[in-house]
Formats: structure tokens, sequence, C-alpha cells
């Protein structure tokens, strides 16, 4: 007897269905074709225990199963229940009506238990895309499944409620979840706040303008001086995101198995701290089997890199495309996957290897000519994808032992939604530009325009400060939100002098 039956392999954030046909003759035999690799092929052994455990057995007869399309490599271990299934209904030990309405997915445990799986998001939009009645996988990821409306989710937590529900002896539930409910509900759901941070006004600043610009930024300043719990509240002063942005979020960490559990949408902007350890792939993802990097989890959120000189060169540079393109494309052999990387990048640095040049109060002890030598770590192409460049200096005693609250991320939060409103209208016609930091150069040209005193103010400053050239244009866009925050429709001198200030690192007498 031939059966169907249908899961789905994951490719980047997408899915594919997979469809296992299932075919018991005469004969002793057990043969698993379409290109699965070893964790499939070992789903015999998982299969045969569960279903030993559950009261059922492997018929002993020839089993051919397919698992097409062939030219498509199946990988991991969801494939178990979607084989287990097949192979009852194929051998007529349970009722086959309902088996080819289903996407079914999940690891099988020796005793029969199901396993939560990866990638459940994506697998359950494709199922609905294709038409599917709905969608049978682990009690675990239920939650994430319900997500997608329009299709019946029913989590198991063994492979015998399965079994009862197509015997129709006993019905699995269908899980169900109000996204947009659960979405404004943790919309705000920080554990952490501006109001924490004691002094550091000018640095809070710059965040703001960072913020409300999408301006990447780096933090130079010595050990203790709050560039990390800055870092960390940054995501709190960032627009929210809407229920697209939460989705696409959400598929990415999918993928990765980062919201099993239970926890469902990701309804607040990521914040990613990697290692300077990491390596390239980790980074910006890739392997043998493309899984998304870093960069991809901080997707419409924030990328903070620590000591940003410690990480290994060839793992900066790799960043620089997907800085400028907002994607990262992942090209092997036999297949190119994309994966989306709009971010935020926070850097963080000391000015030096002992950390305390420029220190109001402690002595640097580095050797002549080791300060620019340790910036020289960082590659300018680098640098010039960063628009702001701040330093941070210690707080002193008065401010940290000031009993006083400071300014909430939530009011500074309203300043920031009211700037990129602006700019939203400002872009409405370009694809795929939506902020400031966005800008190609006829856009600058367009938008950034500066009267006359302006421009003496700029050449003044490019000549008495040494700043590069490519500050140039980094000076306008920042300038361009600074004016946004106070709602100008033009650049004032003001907004021009304080956007200089922010390019420290350009400054031919930074290093001495």
């Amino acid at each position: 007897m031939l059966i169907k039956t249908y899961g789905s392999a994951v490719h980047g954030v997408d899915a594919t269905t997979i469809t296992v046909e299932v075919n018991i003759a005469s004969g002793i035999n057990f043969y698993l074709v379409g290109l699965p690799d070893s964790a499939v092929k070992e789903s015999q052994q998982r299969i045969d225990a569960a279903l030993k455990h559950s009261g059922y057995k492997i018929p002993g007869k020839q089993i051919t199963i397919n698992m097409a399309p062939a030219d498509i490599r199946k990988e991991g271990s969801s494939y178990d229940l979607t084989l287990a299934i097949g192979i009852l209904a194929a051998s007529e030990q349970i009722n086959s009506e309902q088996v080819s309405d289903h996407i079914i997915m999940g690891e099988l445990a020796l005793d029969g238990r199901l396993r939560p799986i990866k990638g459940v998001l994506p697998i359950t939009l494709q199922a609905k895309t294709e038409g599917f009645k709905g969608i049978i996988l682990p009690a675990e990821n239920a939650q994430e499944a319900a997500i997608v409306d329009g299709l019946e989710v029913r989590g198991a937590a063994t492979i015998q409620e399965v079994i009862a529900h197509f015997e129709r002896e006993q019905e699995l539930p269908i899980t169900t979840f109000d996204a947009k409910t659960a979405f404004y509900q943790r919309l705000d759901a920080f554990e952490v706040d501006f109001a924490d941070v004691k002094g550091q006004e000018n640095i809070k600043r710059a965040l703001e303008i960072a913020a409300a610009g999408g301006h990447n930024v780096i933090l130079i300043g010595p050990p203790g001086a709050g560039k990390t719990m800055l870092a960390k509240r940054l995501p709190t002063i960032l627009p929210p995101m809407n229920l697209k942005e939460a989705l696409e979020t959400t598929k990415i960490h999918s993928v990765v198995g980062r919201t099993t559990g239970g926890s469902g949408l990701i309804t607040t902007r990521p914040y990613r701290s990697p290692h300077h350890t990491i390596s390239d792939v980790a980074l910006v993802g890739g392997g043998g089997f493309p899984q998304p990097g870093e960069i991809s989890l901080a997707h419409n959120g924030v990328l903070f890199l620590d000591e940003l000189p410690e990480f290994k060169r060839t793992v900066l540079e790799v960043m620089r495309q997907p800085m400028e393109e907002r994607r990262v494309t992942i090209s092997r052999a036999k297949i190119s996957v994309d994966f989306p990387a709009s971010f935020m990048l926070v850097a963080s640095m000391n000015p030096c290897p002992c950390g305390f040049y420029n220190h109001p109060e402690k002595d640097c002890v580095c050797p002549p000519g080791t300060v620019q030598k340790y910036l020289n770590k960082v590659s300018g192409p680098l640098l010039d994808r960063i628009d702001i460049h701040i330093e941070v200096t210690p707080v002193n005693f008065e401010e940290l032992s000031d009993k006083r609250k400071g300014e909430p991320s939530e009011a500074v939060r309203k300043r920031v939604i009211q700037a990129r409103q602006q700019q939203e209208q400002r872009f409405e016609g370009s694809e795929g530009v939506y902020a400031n930091a966005q800008m190609s150069k006829q856009m600058i040209n367009r938008h950034c325009s500066i009267d006359e005193s302006g421009q003496a103010i700029l050449k003044t400053a490019m000549e008495r400060l040494g700043l590069s050239a490519r500050a140039y244009d980094r000076i306008l866009k920042v300038a361009r939100t600074i004016a946004d925050l106070d709602a100008s429709e033009q650049i004032q001198t003001s907004h021009l002098a304080e956007a200089i200030q922010y390019r420290s690192l350009d400054r031919d007498d930074w290093a001495g």
C-alpha cells in the first residue's frame, strides 16, 4: 500500500514542503531514499523503539520510503514523526484518511515522546501557503506555530496522542494564539531603562540621535566608563517593532531553535552581543547547511561588538557588505540562501591597550605609537560605515551618588518615534530606505542642504580639526537627524556644530 505524508525542509528562512512516500510490499528490507543525511537515516532505530513502546511495530516487509523532491538534502531528526505515521498508515495499523491533510513534524524519543524541532514558524507559513488543513508537531512548538492564522495547529506530547488523533479516539486540541494581543502586551517588556544611567548626558544624547536616524555608533572610553551599560539600553529607545518586523525576527530565531519552550512571538528588538573570539561564519552565517549568524539574529535590532579592536580583522571585514545591503548571501555549490541583516551596529573600544589614553585622572602607560597601532586594528572602510564616534568619560562621584532618577527610556523613545515618522514621510517613495543613515549621495544632496553660514562652519571644522573627506557626508546625515529631533525643516548651524563633535576618530590629532 502506498501512503503520502508531508513534512518540511527549512533552507535559509524559508521552508519547502517534503512529500514522504511510503510503499510496503512483499519481502524484507528497509529503503530510505531522497537524499537523507545521517540523522534522517538513523530515524529507523528511533522509530522502531518508539513504536514498540507504543504498542505498534515496523512491519516485517519491504518498506521503501522516498522523500521528494529527491534533489533537496533532508537534514536533522525532525522527520521522525512524518516517517513513523507514514509507516503505520501504509501498513494499515492506523486510519490513513486524514494523514495527508497535515504537515507532520517531530523528533521521536525512544519511549515515544516528541522532542521540539527548529524552524517551526517558516514551516507553518509554508503549510498555510500550500493550503494544508493543519500541522501536527511537538507540544513545545505549538505556541510558536499558532502565531500563523488560518491553520489548525495541534501539539502532541507523544506519538500515542498522534495515533489516537488519526484513529479518532481522542482528538488533539487546537492551539490558538492571539498574535496581535500578545504583541501589544509585550511591546515594552524591557528589564533595563535609561533612567538607571547616572550622568553621561552627552552619551545619552548621542545614542538618542543614533536611534532616531538608525546610525551606527562607536563608543570610545576607558574601562568602567559605562559603555556596555549604555549599549544594553539602546533597544529601549528604538521605535517599537511593528507586527511584520516581529514576524520577520521570530522567523530567523525559529530557524536556529531559539523560540522553543512556548516563548512564541518575539516582540522586542533583539540585542546581540557576541564575544570577540567569534568566527566569521558564526558572525555572518554559513556552514555546510547554511544557518543565520549573529548579524541576522540582530535583524531589526542592535548588534553590540564590545572591544572592537580585539575582534579578528577577517571577522570585521566580512560585515562590510551586509552593513550596506542589509542582507547576507551564503553561497554553496548546490545552494544559495539569503538571510536578512538590517541591524544597528554599536561598537565599543578602549582608546589604547592600557585603556587610559586621554583619561582625565589616570596616565596612559602605552609606548609611543601604540595608540595609533591599536586604532589601526579597525579598518578605515569599516569606520566609514559608522556615523557617530563618541568619547565616553568616567562618571564622577557626585553623579554616581545622586539619588535622582535620570530621564526614562519612554520619554526618549517618544522623541525618537516622532523623528522616525518624519523620515518615513521623507523617504515614502524610496524602497528600502526608512532612516537617515540609509541615504544615498543623491538623497543627501536633496535632503541635507545647508546655507552659507553652515558651509562656513563645516569648512572651518574640516580644516582646523583635520576631518577626513569621508566625514563630510556622515556629518550631514547626523545633522539631518538632529534637525528631525528638533522638528526643523532646515539644517541649522547648531545642528551642524553638534554633528561635527561626533567624529572623534576622524580628527588628525586624536591619537596624538
